[in-house]
């Protein structure tokens, strides 16, 4: 490191360790940090949630809680989980802090709408909150009219206005990412210069700032509903309650992506890393993410097959449904590719990455299936779709995170985690993963409705395997949140580049220092030249 390069980092380290210097920074690193502190709280709460209800149904009888409390912790895990933690987790925590420097960029574009972002998702949280402990909502966290805008009579409004406020924290990160991307790329960084991280984030940024103001009128119109009583969603009053269905999931279903493709380009950066080699087919991957980003507008009448919604209708989004499987699969076969004939190695991301391709394919081919209509008709509403919606959300986006978390916690923290310890938390996640959410799979088939806390007999051991694959699941999430705290006081020090990985993020000193770079690199190879990597560093110039 040189003299110019120890001294900034001195000056980063003094920088302010007070709470103030905190809550008012402008630094991206940061406010990164700040985003994944919060997160993790809103994890753990719907966490929480969810051992209540996979409690509640060891038994067929509703013996733990009442019908109305049920619906409140059903809702509320899924406002938490979904709202609070998977959309924002990996372009809010990881983006946020390793996306400037992956091209070569000394902030975001706008660092204070940077900070404002983490506040209004905070306030927002705050609202969510405060509904939860004031008596919770019990209307699904679709809020399916008429029942949010008439009938409900928890706290629909406060929910909804922290879910609206909290909105505009994801519009404001989508274009901040989006502006960089566009103007702050180093000398050299074309844009197949680009780490597929950033490719994806771009087009998870386009979702964001075109989809989420959808979702915020609707959240809009439900309030003017349920407070000034005007017909919009309500037959009673002339309205429209499919129309409520349209509006949600033209957002909701594009949402799916805000969460997975963040997910798939850390998929990308791992597996390039730990396979000592290029993507294969870099130039594929990087369009099917634009792909994803575009055709996900197109598919969200496949949630309305046994609505009012026509025949023909049903058929157009059935043929759409499967068409946007394409651009997956192809991500999915050119990291399979990339690994063939790759010098493999199995650190902690890369069981995650594996975790990922795994759990996502399942979650993938099972969606084709709620894509055909004849079979949608049958499982509509049941636990097969929970659990089709698990595989894709849970076993995709969370084995991501956790894996790009492992993955940039040296270059985050400046220390390594327990190696062993974190191998062994992937392993029991993986294996408790599948234990809870593939016998949904049979109890959908069967019949078993999703919602309800009574149901027969025949369905309790599999309702038990469920619960039992939770507990371990839960332990599997645990573990890291204890050792990656022990590692911020006795893990070993990390080097600027442990993976030898490509990548202008690991040609800093680590943790980085407030500016990321003291010269402006410039950038003369491709993306995953492994040529140019030496362990300490990489070469760029």
């Amino acid at each position: 490191m040189t003299t110019a390069a120890i001294e900034t980092q001195a000056n980063y380290l003094n920088a302010g360790y007070g709470l103030k210097s905190w809550l008012l920074t402008k630094d991206h690193k940061r406010i990164a940090i700040l985003y994944l502190i919060l997160v993790t709280i809103f994890f753990s709460i719907g966490g929480i949630f969810a051992a209540l209800i996979r409690v509640e149904l060891l038994t067929p009888q509703g013996d733990l809680v009442s019908s109305e409390t049920y619906n409140k912790l059903f809702t509320m895990h899924g406002i938490a989980m979904i709202f609070f933690f998977l959309i924002p987790a990996i372009p809010a925590t990881l983006g946020n802090f390793v996306l400037p420097m992956m091209i070569g960029a000394r902030d975001l574009a706008f660092p204070r709408i940077n900070l404002l972002s983490w506040y209004l998702l905070v306030v927002g949280g705050g609202f969510a909150l405060f509904a939860m402990l004031a008596g919770g909502v019990d209307t699904g966290w679709t809020f399916y009219t008429p029942y949010s805008t008439t009938y409900s009579n928890t706290w629909v409004i406060a929910t909804a206005l922290g879910i609206f406020v909290s909105g505009f924290s994801s519009i404001l990160t989508g274009l901040n990412f989006i502006v960089t991307i566009h103007r702050m790329r180093a000398p050299g960084m074309t844009w197949f210069r680009m780490p597929l991280f950033v490719w994806a984030h771009y087009a998870t940024s386009v979702i964001q700032v075109l989809g989420t103001p959808v979702v915020a009128v609707t959240i809009v119109l439900v309030f003017c509903e349920r407070v000034f009583h005007i017909g919009i969603f309500d037959p009673a009053l002339g309205g429209d309650p499919v129309l409520f269905q349209h509006m949600f999931w033209f957002y909701s279903h594009p949402a799916v992506y805000i969460m997975v493709l963040p997910a798939m380009g850390v998929v990308s950066e791992i597996i390039s890393t730990f396979s000592r080699k290029p993507i294969f087919g870099y130039h594929f991957v990087a369009y099917s993410s634009m792909a994803i980003a575009v055709l996900g507008f197109l598919v969200w009448g496949h949630h309305l097959f046994v609505s009012t919604q026509s025949v023909y209708a049903g058929l157009v989004f059935s043929f759409l449904s499967y068409f946007v499987a394409v651009p997956s699969a192809v991500k999915v076969f050119n990291w399979t590719a990339t690994l063939y004939k790759g010098s493999i190695s199995f650190a902690t991301p890369m069981l995650y990455a594996f975790g990922f391709i795994g759990l996502f394919t399942i979650g993938g081919l099972t969606g084709l299936f709620v894509a055909s209509l004849g079979f949608d008709v049958h499982v509509t509403d049941t636990y097969f779709v929970v659990a089709h919606f698990h595989y894709v959300m849970v076993g995709g986006t969370i084995m991501a995170f956790l894996g790009g978390l492992h993955f940039w916690w040296p270059k985050i923290t400046g220390r390594m985690y327990p190696e062993n310890w974190a191998k062994l938390s992937a392993a029991i996640i993986f294996v408790g993963f599948n234990l809870t959410f593939f016998p949904q799979f049979i109890l959908g088939y069967l019949g078993m409705p999703r919602r309800y806390h009574v149901y027969p007999e025949e369905f309790q051991v599999l309702h038990v395997l469920s619960t039992a694959g939770a507990s371990i699941l839960a332990f599997g999430y645990l573990f890291p949140m204890i050792y990656f705290m022990w590692s911020l006081w006795y893990g070993e020090r990390a080097p600027a580049n442990p993976w030898g990985a490509t990548g202008l993020e690991w040609t800093v000193p680590s943790p980085p220092p407030i500016h990321n770079f003291d010269e402006v690199p410039v950038v003369t190879h491709e993306a995953y030249d492994y040529s140019t990597v030496v362990k300490e560093g990489v070469e760029v110039v």
